[in-house]
């Protein structure tokens, strides 16, 4: 949170900003870590630069983060003298963090440029010397709590103190802002305090004891300690945009000692490190993705441990203290996740058998919440180390601290009376929180995040509704899976393809029978593949079409699988027939040409409902619709006032929309009026649109950016765009505009931009929640182009709903898209239901023109020999199992060995039959004799 100060200022401020620009605009937090009670917050200061405070007057702004509500912190008071707030704030911890100074510190010439600087902690403010009120301008009686510390040219973007004001205090950390290196120190402090010695003899001096190039890039960077180890980890960007994680050793700091690469994405990272646990969590600003890792600083080495898909974009993170964890769930770090609405808790668990007893294991005693020097003592050397607490729950702290600097402000102010006082304890937590805000961890937040962690993939939501929200409306289709096909109906060996296509385009076309490419020859050379015909292209030349100009835009008309229209950067449009069985020689004379546009075409689409229509959009600031038989302008549409990003016509063709870098919305009824009938508010920013019809045409579906470049896609009902947006969802941060394209039969969304890896799947419906998301497909590298086929080109034997055409880096891929069912030797016909047959035009032009209104026919898509589903035979619900041991445990041990032994004897016979001697003849008695 930063509090931008009033305009105008002192002299100070204004000589501050003179010198460094309006980059500096003397903006200044520090980021306190208070106690209160058992609970932790965090407030931001802006320094008071006014001349006309009073020496009473606190000097400065404080506001709250919700972490510090969360905790109970309804009031804090600001000293009137950086001297109090050190006072206040020094026994409190050893972690004192400044940050969000946007400004040069110090000399910008007093050290080389790209280089970053462990700093030492400055002098008692009663020996400051130097630069000390030109590096930190301060209104009142405030004074520069940095001293004159000499900094690189660049700006401060973090800094951390060491882990604890130790026997070898390490002083301030790192600032990983803007500049490219990093530096460490340890400065030893002599037991006679800060005048020992002599002058400013004492080691808690404001100077770089070591310096070392870091991240190669000037992208912000995030800066932590490894707990009470001489190692650092620095998240910031690589030379080449990449983001990376590097650990460091102080006691060899002429390299970092592990460095591991994220991926390119530009959101700067946010680090969080649990130094109990040694994990490191890493969330991207604008990205629902929470990475987390354990860091081995003795290896060094970083091991993945898990990844979390949140619920929301990131725009900030905090670690909830440890002792507000759950330890009989076996949580062992809670993350606060700030989002655009929520502040979402998300709970990292080690599964274990047993969660009746504490597992000392996981937990091992931790840093308690009482101070262990106050600030005048630490100044004279004083090194003690906060005690260490036990989190087992029956033996938790029960000793509370409250700063003397705000016990001693509080009468001359009277505070508002928000309440009583909380005295609300969760049962063994050690946590307070106020009564009447968010429900304590070993509540609510560990409830949900028990059965919803990060081992599912989703982070938990701060109430039972969200989660419902998550778990109660799915898409029939979240399942879905996309899947590239066998390698023997790939087209291979493109060479030469263009990559100067501009973004209105898709890149390329293609129908059920042929894709065209632009390539990257001179005069608009044009490849034309038949799919009839997949495997690997010569390496030499393939017959072309050569289209004169560079293409700008190109489509297959859908009713007329042969004819190409190309749209040229010579403001013409080009028709072009491909002959029977595919392009033989090179072609170079057009069918025919259109002209008509002064400056360059944008974009071109064929009417879906009339044959031989065309729409064009030019730089010329107008949508002209031609006639093909008569290959004339026979409408021209007004009302644009700047580039015209994309245009689509309604599926029955009686309505033209329009998207505008202006951030407008328009929509046309071309043969009523050429002005826009309704106007509404668009994406904003001018990177680019796309839009398309929704929902039967009721709804109509944007995808832009919003001002922090973030992509998004935006939902509107058509009749009402004045109204604006009924939903918008962001998506992640990326340069491309996404191409949508939507499946009418099912009323999947596809979201895809060129040069990206991952296809976005939403079902989109006409209620709330609008969008209801399905599995994406992601490919190994990145695709130039993503291109549907019609429906008759899926194969619905295998639940195939979609097919694609992935154009990669040198081969063209088709992708199927299906739905995962049990029984696929029947017909789905609740997937399949009679598809628009938007392949054959249902009026003419001219009709089309005279006011009619055409609508398409529907097909079945079943085979023949296929049954559907829905009248599939009911299978009869099988028999349940009954084991034995049910029925053998209501009879006694005798009953059981009689029916043993019963059952042997029925497989050898009965008991009372005769043996089969004796029915043998014998010899008389007497003749033994």
């Amino acid at each position: 949170m930063r509090h931008r100060p009033a305009e105008g200022g002192s002299q100070p401020c204004r000589e501050w900003r003179r010198r460094c620009g309006e980059r500096c605009r003397a903006q200044f937090a520090i980021s306190v870590s208070v106690a209160s009670g058992h609970a932790w917050g965090t407030c931001l200061l802006q320094p008071g630069f006014g001349t006309d405070r009073e020496p009473g007057e606190a000097s400065g702004e404080v506001s709250a983060s919700p972490s510090l509500a969360m905790a109970g912190v309804k009031h804090l008071l600001v000293p009137a003298s950086m001297e109090q707030l050190l006072g206040a704030l020094a026994p409190r911890t050893p972690t004192l963090a400044i940050g969000g100074a946007r400004a040069v510190l110090g000399d910008p010439g007093a050290l080389p440029s790209r280089s970053r600087h462990l700093l030492s902690p400055p002098a008692h403010p009663s020996h400051h010397t130097g630069t000390s009120e030109a590096t930190l301008p301060a209104g009142g009686s405030g004074r520069s709590l940095l001293g004159g510390c000499p900094h690189p040219a660049g700006t401060v973007g973090t800094s951390r103190w060491g882990p604890g004001a130790s026997a070898r205090p390490r002083g301030l950390g790192p600032g990983a802002g803007h500049g490219c290196a990093v530096a460490a120190h340890e400065a030893r402090v002599p037991r006679g305090g800060p005048g020992a010695g002599g002058g400013n003899a004492d080691g808690r001096v404001s100077c770089a004891l070591q310096s070392v190039p870091g991240h190669e890039n000037n992208k912000d960077s995030w800066l932590l300690w490894m707990g009470a180890s001489d190692c650092l980890i620095s998240v910031g960007f690589s030379q080449m945009r990449e983001r990376e994680v590097k650990l460091w050793d102080t006691r060899k700091f002429s390299g970092a000692t592990f460095t591991l690469t994220l991926d390119t994405s530009p959101g700067a990272m946010i680090p969080l490190f649990d130094a109990d646990t040694g994990l490191l969590v890493l969330g991207g600003k604008g990205e629902n993705l929470l990475y987390c890792f354990e860091a081995a600083p003795a290896q060094p080495a970083l091991t993945q441990v898990t990844q979390s898909l949140t619920e929301g974009r990131t725009r900030g993170l905090a670690a909830v203290p440890r002792l507000a964890l759950d330890v009989m769930a076996c949580e062992v770090l809670r993350v606060l996740q700030l989002t655009d609405t929520f502040l979402v808790p998300v709970s990292y668990i080690v599964p274990r058998k047993s969660v009746q007893e504490f597992h000392e294991d996981l937990f091992p005693d931790c840093a308690g919440v009482l101070p262990a020097t106050g600030a005048q003592a630490w100044w004279a050397g004083d090194s003690q180390q906060v005690g260490k607490v036990s989190l087992h729950p029956a033996r938790r702290p029960t000793q509370t601290f409250r700063s003397p600097v705000i016990a001693v402000a509080a009468p001359s102010t009277q505070l508002p009376d928000d309440g009583p006082a909380d005295t609300d304890r969760s049962d063994g937590s050690g946590y307070s929180s106020p009564s009447g805000s968010l429900a304590s961890p070993s509540s609510a937040a560990t409830s949900l995040s028990a059965s919803t962690g990060p081992s599912s993939g989703f982070a938990s939501s701060p109430s039972q509704k969200s989660l419902q929200s998550i778990l109660g409306p799915s898409s029939r289709f979240r399942h879905a899976q996309g899947a590239v096909l066998h390698r023997d109906t790939h087209i291979t060996n493109l060479r030469g393809l263009s990559l100067t296509t501009p973004g209105e385009s898709d890149g390329f076309c293609a129908n059920h029978e042929r894709v065209a490419l632009p390539l990257l020859s001179a005069g608009g050379q044009i490849a034309i593949l038949e799919l009839s015909k997949p495997g690997r292209l010569p390496d030499t030349a393939v017959p072309t079409i050569q289209n004169s100009a560079a293409v700008a835009d190109l489509c297959w008309d859908p009713f007329d699988p042969r004819r190409l229209a190309v749209a040229g950067e010579d403001a013409k449009i080009r028709l072009w027939r491909v002959p029977e069985g595919g392009l033989q020689d090179t072609l170079r004379e057009p069918e025919a040409v259109l002209q008509g546009h002064t400056e360059k075409i944008y974009s071109i689409r064929f009417h879906p409902v009339a044959a031989d229509l065309l729409v064009s959009s030019s730089y010329d600031m107008t949508v002209r619709i031609w006639e093909l038989g008569t290959r004339q302008e026979v409408l021209c549409l007004q009302g644009h006032t700047d580039q015209i990003f994309s245009l689509a016509w309604s599926p029955d063709g009686r309505q033209l929309a329009t998207a505008s870098k202006d951030g407008r919305l328009r929509l046309y009824e071309p043969r009523r009026s050429p002005q826009p009938q309704q106007e509404g508010p668009g994406p904003e920013g001018g990177r680019g649109a796309r839009l398309v019809w929704v929902c039967g045409g009721d709804l109509l579906l944007v995808s832009g950016f919003d001002s922090r470049s973030e992509r998004r896609i935006l939902l509107y009902r058509a009749q009402a765009l004045p109204d604006g947006p009924l939903s918008v969802l962001g998506l992640d941060v990326a340069p491309s505009t996404l191409l949508p394209f939507y499946d009418e039969d099912t009323s999947v969304i596809f979201l895809t931009g060129k040069g990206d890896t991952r296809v976005f799947l939403y079902e989109v419906t006409p209620e709330p929640p609008y969008f209801l998301e399905c599995n994406s497909f992601t490919s190994s590298d990145p695709h130039k182009g993503f291109v549907f086929l019609r429906k008759t080109a899926c194969d619905v034997r295998e639940v195939e709903f979609t097919r694609a055409l992935r154009l990669g880096q040198g081969a063209l891929e088709p992708v199927a898209f299906r739905v995962p069912r049990v029984k696929k030797e029947y017909f789905q016909d609740d997937i399949f239901p009679p598809t628009r047959v938007w392949w054959e035009p249902s009026l003419s032009a001219g009709a089309w023109l005279a006011g009619a209104d055409g609508q398409h026919r529907r097909a079945d898509l079943r085979p023949a020999d296929m049954t559907p589903v829905s009248q599939a035979p009911k299978e009869q619900p099988a028999r349940k199992f009954v084991p034995a041991a049910v029925y053998l445990g209501e009879k006694t041990d005798e009953q059981k060995k009689e029916e043993l032994l019963s059952a042997m004897v029925a497989r050898l016979g009965s008991r009372h039959d005769p043996l089969p001697q004796d029915s043998f003849e014998g010899v008389d008695e007497a003749e033994w004799d």
